[in-house]
């Protein structure tokens, strides 16, 4: 028998936020964030200037986790996540920390929709969701070898998940979904008539 195995293979953190103390109100995060998005007269007018569909506080805001107090609870909790993740990867940290560097609101409508990017100059990125339709969209995350597959045959559409050229994870409210920074994700289009409303994160090397 052929002896098959996997190389260099990608991770995906996925677990309750409550997992790690101290415990999220998620209406209580929900509210705070609907809240900052009405009051963000310069994030409205950066969205709108940049026609981004919905809101965002990524251009606007940078002191989230001192805005609100749930927010300084977040980020509490996120350092715990990020480190059980970091300890997952088998990071050799040389004496430094993993630490937040960024963190934003994202508010999606019926319509609304984030293209295909990464995060560039930071290690780990994350989301926790705050509200989630149940007929909202997923976030989709690509193969990174995916521009060196010229010639390559597609996947079937029933092959086994580690190697789906596209993977989709469609978290619940009140958990946290973390990834290494270089991997290209999106979020398709929201047909929901409600809004997907999330808190997204960058941790940085220092």
């Amino acid at each position: 028998m052929p002896d098959i195995s996997s190389l260099f293979v990608t991770r995906i953190y996925r677990a309750a936020l409550s997992e790690h103390a101290p415990k999220i109100d998620p209406q209580e995060l929900e509210t705070s964030c609907l809240s900052i998005a009405e009051d963000d007269a310069a994030g409205q007018a950066w969205c709108e200037e940049n026609d981004f569909p919905g809101y965002t506080s990524y251009a606007s805001l940078t002191d989230l986790g001192w805005r609100f107090p749930i927010f300084k609870t977040l980020v509490k909790s996120l350092d715990r996540h990020v480190a059980a993740f970091a300890e997952d990867l088998e990071f050799d940290l040389a004496g430094k920390k993993l630490t937040l560097d960024s963190m934003w609101i994202n508010i999606l409508p019926y319509g609304g929709i984030h293209t295909g990017h990464l995060h560039p100059h930071s290690v780990i990125s994350g989301t926790t969701y705050v509200a989630m339709p149940s007929d909202t969209s997923a976030i989709k995350f690509e193969d990174p070898r995916l521009p060196m597959m010229m010639a390559a045959p597609v996947r079937k559409t029933d092959a086994r998940r580690k190697l789906r050229t596209f993977a989709y994870e469609k978290p619940e409210v009140g958990e946290v979904l973390l990834w290494e920074s270089w991997l290209r994700h999106e979020v398709p289009m929201n047909m929901s008539e409600e809004d997907r409303v999330s808190v997204s994160f960058n941790y940085g090397w220092v």
